[in-house]
C-alpha cells in the first residue's frame, strides 16, 4: 500500500485504505460494494484502485451522466454491473408559496442536514422553478419523505419519484474577465472572491481550498483551463479560458463563478 499512498493527499489516506478494502473483498471473497455519494475527487480514487485489481470491476452513478456526486458499485468482474440496482431515488420537494423561488442550494442542503442525515446520503440537489429534485439513496428516500416538511421557515411537501423522472438544472457561471500577474492559485482566487491576497492566504494553508476536489495548500500552484477551486465558506469557479497577454505583461483569464 505504500506506494498507493504517495498518489494522494496525505488527509485523504483514510479513504483509500477504506476504499482499498472495498476492492480486496471484491476480489478476495466476492463481495459487492455499493457505497454512498463519492464526490469527484473520492469517485477518482475508488476508480484508481479498481484499475489496480485485474478481478474487479466498478460502476459509478449519480442517476443522470453529468451528476457530479455519484455512487460506486465495486464487484467481481463476473458480475454484469449495468442491470444492478444503485438505488437512487428522486426526493421532490414543492410548495404554493411564492417566496419559494428565492430558495437556493444551500437552502435545501442546510434542511436535510437538519434531519440528521449526513452528506454523503445525498447526491446532486437541482433547484427547479417550483421546487426542487433531490436525488438521495433509496434506503432513506421515505424518512426523508416523511421528515421533511419544512424548508428555510417555508412550509413544503414532498413525493418520491423513479429516478428516470429526475429533472436537471445545470449549475449557471456568472462570468468574470480577470488580468493577473500570473497563473498561481492565490492570485486568481484572490481576484475571483474579491480578497486580497494575504487574506486569500488563510484558507488556502488551513486546508479549506479544493483544486478539481482534491485538497490544495499550495498557494503557488498554477491553475489552467477546467480546473475547479473551491474554497470553503466562499463558494467556487471554474477557469473558462486563458486568453493571451495584455501590453503590461498580464495575463487574461476568463473565470466562471458557480451561482
Amino acid at each position: 500500500m505504500s506506494e498507493i499512498y504517495e498518489h494522494f493527499h496525505p488527509d485523504e489516506k483514510p479513504f483509500v485504505d477504506r476504499a482499498w478494502e472495498w476492492v480486496r473483498n471484491s476480489a478476495e471473497y466476492h463481495e459487492v460494494k455499493l457505497t454512498d455519494f463519492l464526490d469527484p475527487r473520492q469517485a477518482f480514487i475508488v476508480q484508481t484502485l479498481v484499475n489496480r485489481h485485474p478481478d474487479v470491476n466498478i460502476r459509478l452513478d449519480g442517476g443522470y451522466p453529468e451528476a457530479e456526486r455519484r455512487r460506486a458499485l465495486i464487484a467481481p468482474d463476473y458480475r454484469h454491473l449495468e442491470s444492478e440496482s444503485m438505488g437512487l431515488a428522486v426526493l421532490s420537494v414543492t410548495s404554493g408559496d411564492q417566496k419559494f423561488i428565492e430558495l437556493d442550494h444551500g437552502d435545501y442542503m442546510g434542511s436535510i442536514l437538519g434531519l440528521g442525515i449526513k452528506r454523503d446520503k445525498v447526491g446532486d440537489i437541482h433547484v427547479l422553478p417550483t421546487g426542487c429534485h433531490c436525488i438521495v439513496q433509496e434506503e432513506i428516500s421515505h424518512y426523508m419523505n416523511v421528515q421533511l416538511r419544512q424548508v428555510h421557515r417555508i412550509q413544503v411537501q414532498t413525493e418520491i419519484l423513479p429516478i428516470e423522472q429526475l429533472q436537471t438544472n445545470v449549475s449557471k457561471l456568472e462570468e468574470m474577465n480577470l488580468t493577473v500577474a500570473s497563473f498561481r492559485l492565490d492570485g486568481i482566487a484572490s481576484d475571483a472572491f474579491r480578497m486580497s491576497r494575504t487574506k486569500i492566504l488563510l484558507p488556502i494553508k488551513a486546508g479549506r481550498c479544493r483544486v478539481n476536489w482534491k485538497v490544495e495548500e499550495d498557494p503557488s500552484k498554477p491553475l489552467k483551463v477546467g480546473d475547479i477551486v473551491s474554497m470553503q465558506g466562499l463558494g467556487r469557479f471554474k477557469v473558462l479560458e486563458i486568453d493571451g497577454v495584455t501590453k503590461k505583461g498580464r495575463n487574461r483569464v476568463k473565470i466562471g463563478k458557480f451561482v
